[in-house]
């Protein structure tokens, strides 16, 4: 099937010919006909298959012109890099399409992007936490919302925005389409299926765990962090073949102290994206590596869902994630549009029961290669490898059992609070009023 075998009108058709988009991938091809019928879908595809324009085409292809000031879809996704990418994807293919499109994200000014939506908006794309901040504020009604798309909704409950996502679910229309975009189906998302969708069609391309065909998957068994810093200076030096690399990391440390240890090799060819840099230098670093100004890239997990860049050549796992999907998520960043690429682990002897869960999940053994003789096996530690020392008798350590630190109480201290009994002995010995301000109480005390 082609593009051109879908029910396209003649706008989205010339945009996907100005792309060089020749045919759908599967799960564009399998969802484009439910969601245009207005069923409730639930879409199950690995990252890197096309689960954007899946959901994009057929929602172009049903907006018909209208000038209300009130968006009428609603796409919501997890971070503010896939808020840019999304935006990005739907200025392309509505190229030739009277539509306007905002984008709302965290970490830029909240009044700038306010003004926007009075202006009036036909689609919105939005993280949950910005848009609810934007809905209180009374800058825009979900009241007129009639397609509802909630991409990465796995990622989005991971990262805290389990409050805001269903605040919004309450303030949109009863009658709307709502359509759920996922690479992992786990219980809470399932939960929040049944709470809010209507007897949605499920599609699935691909079981959770699938590695893609395209990917080659590589495993070095590597001691500590300074060992694996002087494998990638060696591996790099290929410049042919390491032509654009990924790097993730579970910690925003190991990626900080990674970058300087390459950038001091590579000057000029490295860039870094994690959450504790501003949104100003983790566009600017994506825009570099995206234009290929720089040839390697440091990312953290949260990144994993909200890259979309073309021709990644590597993706390299600094460490062994904790969880086996975020793997997945991970070496889909490579092998993008049936491309062929490459995925490495780096796994170290703590990381063998995270590393065997991966293999479980995708049935099968990564060929595992040895390190060239030309890289220098470190023995130092880096402070986040150290063993970490024990204090004695730490009463705040977790690690410690409870030791004597009290001596027994004397006699005297043992008092016990009777509830003020030494008041009522005074009162009988003085005969004090029971009642103050009772007059008549008075008297009869003085009699």
């Amino acid at each position: 099937m082609s593009f051109q075998d879908l029910n396209l009108n003649t706008p989205l058709r010339n945009a996907l010919e100005d792309l060089n988009f020749q045919t759908p991938t599967p799960i564009q091809e399998q969802a484009f006909s439910s969601i245009m019928s207005g069923r409730d879908v639930v879409g199950i595809a690995q990252t890197g298959t096309g689960k954007t324009f899946a959901y994009l085409l057929p929602l172009l292809r049903m907006l018909k012109y209208s000038e209300q000031k009130n968006p009428r879809i609603l796409i919501l996704v997890p971070t503010r890099e896939l808020v840019v990418q999304v935006v990005e994807e739907i200025e392309k293919i509505a190229k030739y399409i009277n539509v306007r499109i905002s984008g709302i994200y965290g970490g830029v000014n909240i009044n700038t992007q306010h003004q926007d939506l009075m202006q009036g908006q036909d689609i919105l794309v939005a993280t949950p936490r910005r848009l609810y901040d934007l809905v209180l504020r009374r800058a825009v009604q979900l009241k007129s919302i009639q397609k509802f798309v909630i991409d990465e909704v796995d990622v989005m409950l991971d990262l805290g925005f389990k409050f805001q996502v269903n605040n919004i679910l309450e303030l949109l229309p009863q009658n709307r389409q709502s359509i759920m975009f996922s690479a992992t189906m786990t219980e809470t998302v399932e939960a929040m299926i049944d709470a809010n969708f209507k007897t949605p069609e499920k599609i699935s391309v691909a079981v959770s765990g699938t590695p893609l065909e395209n990917i080659e998957q590589r495993a070095y068994k590597v001691p500590n962090f300074n060992t694996k810093a002087n494998l990638f200076k060696e591996l790099f030096t290929d410049e042919d073949e390491y032509k654009k690399v990924l790097i993730f990391t579970t910690d925003k440390r190991f990626a900080d102290k990674l970058y300087d240890i390459l950038n001091a090799e590579f000057r000029h060819q490295v860039s870094m994206v994690h959450t504790g840099k501003s949104q100003n230098y983790r566009l600017n670093s994506l825009e570099e590596f995206a234009e290929g100004r720089t040839r390697i890239m440091i990312s953290t997990d949260v990144m994993a869902r909200g890259l979309d860049i073309e021709n990644v050549s590597h993706v390299i796992n600094l460490d062994t994630p904790h969880y086996p999907e975020n793997y997945m998520h991970r070496i889909g960043r490579t092998g993008r549009a049936e491309k062929k690429g490459v995925a490495i682990i780096f796994k170290t002897e703590a990381e063998a029961e995270n590393y065997n869960k991966i293999e479980t999940l995708m049935d099968m053994q990564i060929p595992e290669h040895s390190i060239p003789e030309t890289v220098e096996i470190s023995t130092e530690l880096i402070e986040e490898e150290k063993p970490r020392s024990i204090e004695i008798y730490n009463p705040h350590s977790d690690d410690q059992e409870a030791g004597p630190a009290f001596h027994e109480k004397k006699d005297k201290n043992k008092k016990v609070n009777l509830g003020g009994s030494y008041r009522r002995e005074i009162a009988k010995k003085y005969k004090k009023p029971k009642t103050r301000g009772d007059k008549n109480a008075n008297r009869r005390w003085k009699k």
